[in-house]
C-alpha cells in the first residue's frame, strides 16, 4: 500500500492547525521554516541540494530563510502549506511513486511528530498496522546509517517480536519500542521517542549521549 499521500495530508493538516509560528523539534525552526523546507525539497531541488552537499549549504539556508520569511503571515503560510499539500511538480523525481515513497514515508511521519511533540500536551497516535510495518521496513533499510555515530552495537526490537541488528559491536544496547517510536529515535528525536533500553548502564549512558540521525 502507498502511505505517502495520506501522510502528506496529515502533515499538511498538522501544519495548518499549528500556524506559522509554532515550535517544532527541529532546532531553530518554527513551523514556517519546516513548511519552507518541505516545499523547497520538492519544488526547488537544485536549491535543496545544500541539505546533502556542504558547499551548497549556504545557498539552501538562504532560500529556506527567504521562503519562511515570506510565510510569516497566516495567509502566506497557508498558501505555502497548500502548495506543499498539492504534491511535487510533474517534472520532479518525487512525482514517481517509488521515489516518493523512499524519500517521504519516514520524512512525513517524523516531521508530523516534530510539530505534535513540541507541544506540552501530546499523545502517541494509534497507527494502522500496515502503516507501522511500512515504517519498520523503511527504518531497517536506513538504521545502519542513522546509528553510524554510535560506538555500540544497536538492536532494534518491536514489542510484537521482530528485531533488527542495526550495528554490530562487542557491547550492544537493545532499543525497544513500536516501529514509529524506533523511527523517531533513529532520526535523533531521542528525548521524545517512547522507547526503552536494555543493556549495561554504561552502554545505555553512552547511547543517550551519542549523535544519532542524519
Amino acid at each position: 500500500m502507498h502511505f505517502v499521500d495520506p501522510s502528506r495530508e496529515v502533515l499538511a493538516e498538522t501544519l495548518l492547525a499549528a500556524g506559522p509560528h509554532a515550535p517544532t523539534l527541529c532546532e531553530g525552526w518554527q513551523t514556517k521554516e519546516l513548511a519552507a523546507h518541505l516545499y523547497l525539497r520538492e519544488h526547488r531541488m537544485s536549491t535543496a541540494l545544500g541539505m546533502f552537499i556542504k558547499p551548497l549549504a549556504a545557498r539552501t539556508d538562504k532560500a529556506l530563510e527567504e521562503t519562511a520569511q515570506k510565510a510569516s503571515t497566516t495567509e502566506s503560510y497557508g498558501k505555502l502549506v497548500r502548495a506543499f499539500r498539492a504534491g511535487p511538480p510533474r517534472l520532479s523525481p518525487m512525482h514517481l511513486k517509488s521515489v516518493d515513497n523512499s524519500a517521504n514515508l519516514s520524512e512525513y511521519f517524523v516531521h508530523t511528530e516534530d510539530i505534535r511533540r513540541a507541544s506540552d500536551r501530546w499523545a502517541p497516535r494509534a497507527l494502522d498496522s500496515d502503516y507501522s510495518d511500512a515504517l519498520w521496513a523503511e527504518l531497517i533499510k536506513r538504521a545502519a546509517i542513522l546509528y553510524r555515530g554510535v560506538d555500540l552495537g544497536i538492536v532494534l526490537v518491536r514489542p510484537d517480536g521482530p528485531r533488527h541488528v542495526a550495528k554490530r559491536a562487542p557491547v550492544s544496547v537493545a532499543i525497544v519500542g513500536e516501529p514509529c517510536e524506533l523511527l523517531l529515535h533513529a532520526h535523533g528525536r531521542t528525548g521524545h521517542a517512547l522507547v526503552m533500553y536494555e543493556g549495561q548502564p554504561d552502554a545505555v549512558a553512552l547511547l543517550e549521549s551519542a549523535d544519532i540521525g542524519l
